[in-house]
């Protein structure tokens, strides 16, 4: 019943910034964290962002602090990841889940609902 959508990747140069959105539709309980993680071929998933239910609690990953940021408009049912200073180590397919709690999380096995993923690719 609930579907995530992202959107806005792209391709972007070395140093570049790209914001991510990620719809979730047909919530009607919208108390739930939701998180940004992603993946290149050959590589396991990697957390890269959580935001708590309420929007007042985040939780940013090691590939992220200092670079990237998640906010959330509760009312639209929509988070974002805000990433600055890109660098071609950040190219990866990006996906947006939904966990089964309230409180944000960096594991994967939190996630119960994931969306199909935008691509990010970093030119050098």
């Amino acid at each position: 019943q609930v579907q995530l959508v992202e959107s806005g990747g792209g391709s972007v140069q070395d140093g570049g910034s790209l914001r991510l959105s990620c719809v979730a539709s047909g919530r009607t309980d919208r108390r739930y964290a939701m998180g940004w993680f992603r993946q290149s071929p050959g590589k396991e998933r990697e957390f890269v962002a959580a935001i708590g239910w309420s929007g007042a609690s985040t939780r940013i990953g090691d590939v992220a602090k200092g670079r990237f940021s998640v906010s959330r408009d509760t009312g639209k049912n929509t988070i974002f990841l805000h990433m600055s200073n890109l660098k071609p180590e950040d190219t990866a397919m990006c996906y947006c889940a939904e966990a089964f709690g309230g409180r944000p999380s960096g594991v994967f096995f939190d996630y119960v609902l994931w969306g199909p993923g935008v691509q990010v690719t970093v030119s050098s």
